[in-house]
């Protein structure tokens, strides 16, 4: 069954909703934060099944390497950017903001040194 996905104009909230191509012209989707019904649906990223086997064959291509400057952030961020995208799975935000970072040229030690802090100040569940 299809997902849609919607963002709401009253919170920004995105809401994923999932129906048949039956029901999509006769829903009324709620967001699933404020229950506003004044909801824009937005495109989904796609996705493509690629087997581990295809995904690893690609992240393994040593012309992934090439134009890569270990000495520019932005470089680095951008390899970093490619080769999560081939993973073919959300690397969470965490990823996300170490990239951007990388991608706009901040210097991987201040990075290294906020997620250093960061830890330091988490405390053990367990």
């Amino acid at each position: 069954m299809p997902v849609y996905e919607y963002k709401c104009q009253v919170c920004a909230h995105r809401t994923n909703v999932r129906m048949s191509y039956k029901e999509y012209d006769r829903a009324n989707p709620r967001c699933t934060n404020c229950n506003s019904s004044s909801l824009d649906r937005i495109i989904s990223k796609v996705r493509i099944s690629r087997s581990e086997d295809s995904r690893l064959d690609s992240l393994s291509d040593p012309s992934n390497l090439s134009g890569v400057d270990e000495n520019d952030p932005r470089s680095v961020g951008k390899f970093m950017r490619h080769m999560g995208n081939e993973m073919g799975e959300e690397m969470g935000p965490e990823f996300d903001e170490m990239v951007g970072r990388l991608e706009a040229g901040e210097a991987p030690e201040s990075i290294e040194a906020d997620i250093s802090n960061l830890s330091e100040g988490a405390t053990d569940p367990l």
